[in-house]
């Protein structure tokens, strides 16, 4: 019997190249092209008062990453370990989970107050709060009525 090979779809290419663009754009040319094993995905959001950045990294110690805020440049670094133990006589018909080294970097467009910096980490979820700074939160101007 032949061995079927599951393809990308068309759909599931473009997004990663999309992925990969996206990243280029970002700044994160030498993450793309270090040694890293896989990458986590992330969510980067803009509120009035800071930037929120959520990233999935699910089945990792929070005490296995890094996270670094310096010169406009959020970095987050760590490392995935496979702990199970092969199991003997097992047919594996695919394996897609990934392991190793990961880093992700973000430019931060505007100045952010470093000493307010939060991270969290709950449920495979690593939230991080930006508190921007008083001069780049900006400031609603009241509309007088004469």
């Amino acid at each position: 019997m032949k061995e079927v090979i599951p393809t990308p779809t068309f759909s599931t290419l473009r997004k990663e190249v999309d992925r990969f663009l996206e990243r280029m754009r970002e700044g994160d040319a030498p993450e793309l092209l270090s040694s890293t094993d896989w990458i986590p995905n992330v969510d980067f959001a803009e509120k009035p008062e800071a930037y929120v950045v959520k990233a999935e990294i699910p089945g990792i110690d929070p005490k296995d990453i890094e996270v670094v805020y310096e010169n406009g440049l959020l970095t987050i670094r760590g490392q995935k370990v496979k702990s199970e133990t092969e199991e003997k006589g097992a047919r594996f018909y695919r394996s897609e989970r990934s392991y190793g080294a990961f880093a992700r970097n973000l430019r931060i467009p505007t100045a952010v107050d470093d000493k307010l910096i939060t991270a969290t980490f709950k449920h495979g979820l690593l939230t991080i709060v930006l508190p921007k700074t008083a001069e780049t939160r900006g400031q609603a101007i009241p509309i007088k009525i004469s």
